[in-house]
This record gives C-alpha cells, sequence and structure tokens, in this order.
C-alpha cells in the first residue's frame, strides 16, 4: 500500500452518537494498520465511554478549537481527507489540503456516505464529485458508499472480529457485567429509539412462556422503557420485570463491550448505522429501527435493506410494525427458525466480500 499516510477525517455529532461511532471504528482500524490519522469532531464527549483507553495513532481535535485549526494549517497537509456524511470542514483546513493537492499532484479527498442498500448506491459508488466553489475550487472529491453488495464500499469489519466471538464466553462476559442472567433464559437487547410498538414488545414478552431478560441500553432505550412504565402507572412495581419479562439496565458501553452485547443476545434490536452493522457481524437474528426522516425516505431505505436480507414475511411485517409503518400488533418475535437462518445467511454473505477499510485503501491507492 505505499508509505505510510497521514488521514484526516472528520466528523459532526448530529444525533445519537452513531456518526461518531462509525469514525471512531474507521480511524482506529486504519491506525491498526500503521496509518496516521486525525479524527476531527465538534463534540468528543461520547469517546469518554465509547473508547475511553483511545487508540494508539489517532490522535482527536476539537475542529470547534481555532488554535487547533492555526496549528493544522501551519503544518503538513493530510495525505487523504474524509468527509463523513457531509459535513463540512473548516474552509482554512480545506485551501491548506487544496494548496498541497496544487503543488505536488491531487490529494484522495473522500465523501464517506451513509448505509444504505437502495439501488443508487452501486451506481454512485467511487464516482467523482468535482468541486466548482469554495476553499477547494479545482479538486475533485471522490463518492464512498458502503454497502451490502460487491459494487459498494462494504461494511466496517476489523481483522478477527469473528475468531474473537467464536472464543466469546456469554456466561462470564454476563457475570462481570453482574447481570443476573440464569441458563434457559433468553436474552433479548433494546438499543432503540422511541418506538409506539413498545408497550406490545413488552406485553408479549411479559405474558409469554419462554423467560426473557431485557438488556436495556443507556440513553434513550432507558428512558423509554421508563416512560412506557410511567405512562401505565407501573412504577416501581414493574421497573425490572413483570410475568415472563426481566429486565437489566445497562451503563453506556464501550464499543467492544457494545459487541459483547451483541454476541451475548439471542435477539438484538437495534438503531442507526453502526449498531446495525454490528448486529449483523453478531449473526443472531435482529430488529432494526431505521433513523426516520420528515420526508418518509427512511420507508424505501429499510424495504430496501429487508430485500437485500431476503426477510421472512414474519421478520419483514415485524419491521414495518416496529418503525411505525403500520399500526398492526406486533406478531410475535422469533429467536430461532426463518430469523435465525436469515441473520446467519446474511452473515456468511457479507463475509465473503472486502471490508469496508480495505476497498478504501485501495481505491485510494487506484486514484492515487
Amino acid at each position: 500500500m505505499g508509505t505510510r499516510k497521514q488521514w484526516d477525517i472528520f466528523c459532526q455529532v448530529i444525533d445519537n452518537h452513531g456518526d461518531l461511532g462509525v469514525c471512531w471504528r474507521l480511524a482506529s482500524q486504519l491506525a491498526a494498520l500503521g496509518e496516521r490519522v486525525r479524527l476531527w469532531i465538534d463534540d468528543a464527549t461520547a469517546l469518554h465511554w465509547m473508547a475511553p483507553a483511545g487508540c494508539d495513532g489517532v490522535q482527536v481535535i476539537d475542529w470547534l478549537d481555532p488554535a487547533a485549526v492555526t496549528e493544522a494549517v501551519a503544518g503538513p497537509a493530510p495525505d487523504v481527507l474524509i468527509e463523513a456524511f457531509g459535513c463540512e470542514p473548516a474552509p482554512e483546513l480545506i485551501a491548506r489540503f487544496a494548496e498541497a493537492s496544487n503543488a505536488c499532484g491531487p490529494r484522495p479527498w473522500i465523501n464517506l456516505e451513509y448505509l444504505s442498500a437502495e439501488p443508487y448506491v452501486e451506481r454512485l459508488h467511487g464516482l467523482p464529485s468535482p468541486v466548482f466553489k469554495g476553499a477547494g475550487a479545482g479538486l475533485t472529491k471522490r463518492f464512498f458508499y458502503p454497502g451490502f453488495t460487491p459494487a459498494t464500499g462494504g461494511l466496517l469489519r476489523e481483522p478477527g472480529l469473528l475468531e474473537r466471538q467464536a472464543r466469546f464466553d456469554r456466561a462470564q462476559w454476563l457475570a462481570a457485567q453482574q447481570i443476573p442472567w440464569r441458563e434457559g433464559e433468553r436474552l433479548v437487547s433494546l438499543f432503540c429509539y422511541e418506538p409506539s410498538a413498545l408497550a406490545d414488545l413488552w406485553t408479549q414478552l411479559a405474558d409469554g412462556q419462554e423467560p426473557t431478560r431485557l438488556l436495556v441500553t443507556a440513553g434513550r432505550a432507558t428512558q423509554a422503557v421508563k416512560a412506557h412504565l410511567a405512562s401505565e402507572n407501573a412504577g416501581n412495581r414493574a421497573a425490572h420485570g413483570h410475568g415472563a419479562l426481566s429486565i437489566s439496565y445497562l451503563p453506556y458501553l464501550t464499543q467492544p463491550d457494545f459487541d459483547h452485547l451483541l454476541w451475548a443476545c439471542d435477539l438484538n434490536f437495534v438503531r442507526g448505522e453502526d449498531s446495525l452493522v454490528r448486529a449483523l457481524w453478531a449473526g443472531a437474528p435482529l430488529v432494526w429501527q431505521i433513523y426516520p426522516q420528515d420526508d418518509d425516505a427512511h420507508h424505501a431505505k429499510l424495504n430496501a435493506w429487508l430485500d437485500w436480507l431476503g426477510a421472512p414475511p414474519s421478520l419483514r411485517r415485524f419491521h414495518h410494525v416496529w418503525n411505525g409503518f403500520d399500526a398492526s400488533p406486533l406478531p410475535p418475535l422469533e429467536t430461532q427458525g426463518p430469523w435465525r437462518r436469515t441473520a446467519e445467511s446474511a452473515r456468511e454473505t457479507l463475509r465473503a466480500q472486502d471490508d469496508l477499510v480495505a476497498q478504501l485503501r485501495h481505491l485510494i491507492a487506484q486514484k492515487s
């Protein structure tokens, strides 16, 4: 891959830490391959629990700090510039990058896009996007679309991920987290926004024949569960479960421990982009709550992913109700049968494809 490169990744925290989660995984994987990475972020607060130990080779910079921008402008320009999810780096930094590109030859400028299974992703992945105005006028960005097929940029997957999962000891991890799990109890993780069908899920699990422990993640999922309990006037009486349902509320987890949570569970409810990818690698049945958009563009996005997944009718309908597309009661959830076979098949399909970092480095090597 040539000499060691300096990568600048720009990330703006829009909502719920997902953008930062993706960018931190990308930065860490590049650093593990020997690259030097500066992660420019406007709010790094979540890294305090997401990655408290940091990462050798990754420098986190507050892009709202004028002194940091001034120092970077005075120093060497990055070899690769990545704009994550349409954010706009400071014009001074773009100007410094443009100066180096014009003096020593074009340097890769990547526009890292959001994840989607929609058909346009394959059409647009890798295409150039000339810059006509601003500090970068005259340069060319290149679209990089993560995706689920070989014609896209793939998904983030660090080396050895599935091998580490194969060695994972569920009982040991649950004990370390002080989760009172007992053998035979079904484990379900809940990482969500505020789904209208949450009450249906609660009733289904509480009234079911199978004992279930719901592992509720910190933040909006915990708030949604407690708001549901308050609306039902359940209060402390049901805060930790009812009937066949037991509940454990989790603290904020590091990225490795979030993976461990997904590996430990028989079914994972996830939201956004980063957790969807990690749930796919976990290989257990999953339900995705997609980020809602005002123009309902997320409907087409979710259905395109369900099409790619080959979701059986019961899983497709569950997704539609969970995401508020359908006001019907939630259909029965499954942790075995078609839902599990679908998840395992998706993981094997993705495993056969090159990961995102390998494809990104290959694209840059071709265009350098």
